[in-house]
């Protein structure tokens, strides 16, 4: 397929004005505002029959992971931006690519609503390959296959029928739920999910992304355990004015060789750092702008003794505390750097202390290094599991939910949530807040013995979406 077939529009050069960075006095009065450009092209995914009832934000803003890092959803402007890797090669990992990562910005354009814009920034042009990997983890993440298509439709049919007259338009929740451009992404983002606060969730998977950038500085020699040491001695480069001043611990990742360039959304000016290997940086000031439920923000009730949750929390806490985990790392995504989400064969190779300690994961650790290991070994196939899911029925689901249990670590709530992601809408992972949004929402007094038996009272009549009606 050529350019013209995918919507491509690729541009020299994008002329931006931004603020400069915090920095000394002199800088400022030699530097004053900077302009700089930046290539970029453009991709069109068109939505087909999904045209009629997608709305990006409805979409995006469907689950509590469109918060977790690398991803950043604009309210004002209402576009997703992160990173996608340019090559699916790496999916099966029977080898490694090195194609890389570029940061792309998703919007919904008001007057073609029926396609989507992919902006990649930071290249002039790409090959056919790179086009068709960045518009799959694109339908990916938005379920714009034809399977999810026809369980939206349906469930949207079901839900108007035990609604009726309910407004479509002010309904939150479209039917679609948002993931990760990648089944592994997905399925260590519902271990993140697992005894412990939202807050640290999102702290979690903001760590192992900034990881990605301290594995670059390693393969520059820099060894990932010392790197934080190594700055302090360091002398100070031509890029660091146009880097605010930040601790040693983020400074450490300045030495990079890196191209800047400078992106605008909405009025906001914007810095981001483009790599080849995988990396970059952006300004990932968080506001949703979303009323989230308590369905959105999980702490598991099944799994391992939990030392870090705490059961008292309510869904508003959650909340506050997402608000105050975004005010803390709003410096670290204006200032700081932040990679795509690790690989398998990326993961697999730490050391199971190191990365606890580096990336506060406490017991979740062994369970993310050992699934990484058995990927990379051949033991668990991903591909293999997103074959089986094209096929969504119950026979499927327990097939796959019987491979899931294998994993080390996957207990009911943490397969429940992979299975998910994967598709299948029939069983609700069941936590503190599932309580929670029992009690607020139909005054419905759960206990952990019962939450199960209590959702399937209240939400069977939607099955197999009875997820979906939960959101």
């Amino acid at each position: 397929m050529n350019s013209k077939e995918m919507g491509i529009n690729c541009l020299e050069e994008e002329e931006i004005e931004t603020q400069p960075c915090d920095h000394s006095k002199e800088d400022d009065e030699d530097e004053g505002r900077r302009t700089s450009t930046l290539p970029w092209c453009e991709l069109e995914l068109p939505l087909g029959e999904a045209a009629e009832t997608f709305r990006l934000d409805k979409a995006v803003c469907s689950h509590g992971l469109f918060m977790m890092a690398p991803n950043h959803w604009d309210p004002i402007s209402k576009t997703l931006t992160r990173p996608l890797r340019l090559s699916l090669v790496d999916d099966d990992y029977s080898s490694f690519s090195s194609a890389g990562s570029v940061l792309v910005t998703i919007s919904q354009p008001p007057e073609h609503p029926n396609l989507l814009n992919v902006r990649v920034h930071g290249t002039k042009s790409l090959s056919s390959l790179q086009q068709h990997a960045l518009l799959a983890q694109v339908s990916r993440m938005l379920r714009l296959s034809e399977t999810e298509e026809r369980a939206v439709k349906e469930f949207q049919k079901m839900y108007n029928m035990f609604n009726y007259g309910d407004n479509e338009d002010e309904r939150n929740f479209s039917g679609r739920v948002f993931r990760s451009p990648t089944l592994f992404e997905d399925m260590v983002k519902c271990i993140l999910l697992c005894n412990c606060q939202w807050s640290r969730t999102l702290s979690m998977a903001q760590s192992l992304c900034e990881l990605k950038l301290e594995m670059h500085c390693h393969s520059s020699h820099f060894p990932v355990a010392k790197v934080v040491s190594t700055v302090a001695d360091s002398p100070k480069s031509e890029t660091d004015d146009f880097i605010p001043k930040t601790s040693a611990e983020k400074e450490s990742r300045r030495d990079i060789k890196v191209s800047y360039v400078y992106t605008n959304c909405n009025s906001a000016e914007r810095k981001v750092e483009l790599e080849e290997d995988e990396t970059l940086q952006m300004d990932q000031v968080f506001s949703t702008g979303t009323s989230l439920s308590s369905s959105f923000l999980p702490t598991d009730v099944d799994g391992d003794a939990c030392q870090d949750c705490k059961s008292s929390q309510t869904a508003e806490d959650c909340i506050a505390d997402s608000c105050l985990q975004f005010s803390h790392r709003r410096g670290c995504y204006a200032s700081g750097q932040i990679g795509n989400f690790p690989s398998p064969r990326e993961l697999a190779k730490f050391d199971e202390n190191f990365l606890a300690e580096r990336c506060k994961l406490g017991y979740r650790a062994n369970r993310i290094l050992k699934l990484a290991q058995e990927i990379v070994q051949g033991g668990v196939q991903l591909r293999h599991l997103e074959e089986v899911s094209n096929d969504s029925g119950l026979s499927s689901y327990n097939k796959l939910a019987d491979q899931l249990k294998e994993i080390d670590g996957f207990g009911p709530f943490t397969c429940a949530n992979v299975l998910m992601c994967m598709g299948y809408y029939n069983v609700i992972p069941t936590d503190t807040e599932t309580i929670r949004h029992l009690a607020q929402f139909h005054a419905k007094k759960s206990t952990t013995r019962t939450v199960h038996r209590d959702v399937e009272k209240i939400y069977g009549n939607y099955a197999p979406y009875q997820f979906l009606a939960y959101c």
